[in-house]
This record gives structure tokens, C-alpha cells and sequence, in this order.
């Protein structure tokens, strides 16, 4: 069995207290986390568990945030369900649609959800693709990435950096990001990794620094690889291959 497989049996089964539901929620924690999200991780888990929001004795969480937790688990089941899928610009937007769906963005006349972005916008004070350049820009790297005669730990890493300066959606881009180097990682049988809020700023500096120092943002990614690793471990007996 590889870790596909195993991710893939465990949702089907409804497996609680596994790897698919640990990464579940770890992954939507941190990847929300990291974009503001007032959510903690025991309350991530909640809802994850129960499908409920009664937080008793706890801060109140607005709205949104609550939507985009479940959301991100319903992005991570698709990212499981469509791992047969290339990645395309289509199923790239279907993330973004379904991380966005509900809320109050959605609502928003400028703000497509589920398509490119309208208005232009900036991530860390620096310009990214115009929204008339946008779908050109991501086939071109789409096409880039397709045309790897192997894909490498290193070609994912790289993808994410430049779909970020692209920053192709109005908002949700990072998220969108992480779900999709967490795919492509199983898909090409590469241990996926969680980026941890803890290590944001080391996270932030990697995308910033990567075309003066690529090895920022690799480092970063090799050690929540690690961590991931050990959770393989952990929960197969280190019975299952890589991807």
C-alpha cells in the first residue's frame, strides 16, 4: 500500500484518530492559521469531528473562519479524489471555489471565487501578475511543470513559489498553494509536508528570499517533511512507501 491509498481507505472507512484525520486537521489549522484565521487547533478538530461549533467557555471565531476550516476539509477530500487528474488551471480553480464557497467573499460583486482575480493585488508589498496576464501566466507554468521528465521535491517547491508571485485568485492563494504541494508530493510518491504556523515567518522569508536563496524555502519544507514523516511512521509501522 503506498500513502495514497492509505489516505484514500481511511476517508472512505471514516477512520477517526489515523493519519488521514490527522493530517486533516493539522492541515487546515496551520494552512488557515497562517492567513489569520482565530481558529485554534482543538477547534479545528472539533468541527472536523463533529460537524458542530459549540465552543464552550471559549473566544468567539468569526464566521468565516469557521466556513474555511470545513471548507479545507471538503479541498482535501477533492485533493484525494482527484489524484488521477493533471494539474490544470481547472482543477486549480476548483480548490479555489471550494475553499471560498459560503463565505463572505463570495458575496462580493469584484471577488471571483472560483476563477482568476479581477483587481490587481500585491503579497508582501510586491507586485504579482496583472489580472489580464493571469490565465496566460499559470499555463505557461503549468506547462513548465507537465514538461518535468520527473518531478522532484525541489520542481514542487519551485512551482509554489512562482504560482504565488503569480498570486492568481483575489484571496486564498496560499492555502490553494499548500493543498496543491501537498498533492502533487503524493502524486509523485514524495512524502507530502504541512507547513507549520509555528514556522511562518521562516515560511514567508523562503517565498521572499527564493531567487536569491532557494535553499530558505527548501530547508523550511524538509523539515515539515520530516515531521510528516514521522507521523507516517508512526501511524502505518513504516508499512507504507512513500506517496
Amino acid at each position: 500500500m503506498n500513502l495514497t491509498q492509505l489516505l484514500q481507505e481511511e476517508k472512505t472507512a471514516k477512520r477517526k484518530g489515523g493519519l488521514y484525520h490527522k493530517t486533516q486537521v493539522s492541515l487546515a489549522y496551520n494552512s488557515n492559521k497562517i492567513e489569520g484565521s482565530r481558529l485554534t487547533e482543538e477547534q479545528t478538530r472539533y468541527i472536523f469531528e463533529t460537524r458542530t461549533i459549540g465552543f464552550q467557555d471559549q473566544a468567539a471565531v468569526p464566521v468565516d473562519d469557521i466556513i474555511e476550516a470545513s471548507n479545507h476539509f471538503v479541498a482535501f477530500d477533492y485533493l484525494l479524489d482527484s489524484m488521477a487528474e493533471s494539474l490544470t488551471n481547472d482543477l486549480i480553480k476548483k480548490f479555489h471555489g471550494i475553499l471560498k464557497a459560503s463565505t463572505a467573499d463570495a458575496a462580493k460583486d469584484w471577488f471571483a471565487v472560483g476563477d482568476w482575480k479581477k483587481l490587481p493585488n500585491e503579497v508582501g508589498g510586491s507586485k504579482t501578475s496583472l489580472p489580464q496576464n493571469v490565465a496566460t501566466d499559470m499555463e505557461q507554468l503549468n506547462q513548465w511543470y507537465s514538461a518535468q521528465a520527473q518531478i522532484t521535491f525541489a520542481d514542487i517547491v519551485k512551482y509554489h513559489f512562482l504560482f504565488e508571485q503569480i498570486h492568481p485568485f483575489q484571496d486564498g492563494n496560499g492555502r490553494v498553494g499548500r493543498l496543491i504541494m501537498f498533492r502533487e508530493c503524493l502524486k509523485n510518491h514524495i512524502v507530502p509536508f504541512i507547513i507549520d504556523d509555528s514556522h511562518k515567518q521562516f515560511y514567508y522569508r523562503g517565498l521572499r528570499e527564493f531567487e536569491r536563496v532557494p535553499e530558505y524555502l527548501m530547508d523550511t519544507c524538509l523539515f515539515a517533511q520530516d515531521t510528516y514523516q514521522s507521523w507516517i511512521y508512526y501511524f502505518s509501522g513504516n508499512k507504507v512507501e512513500n506517496g
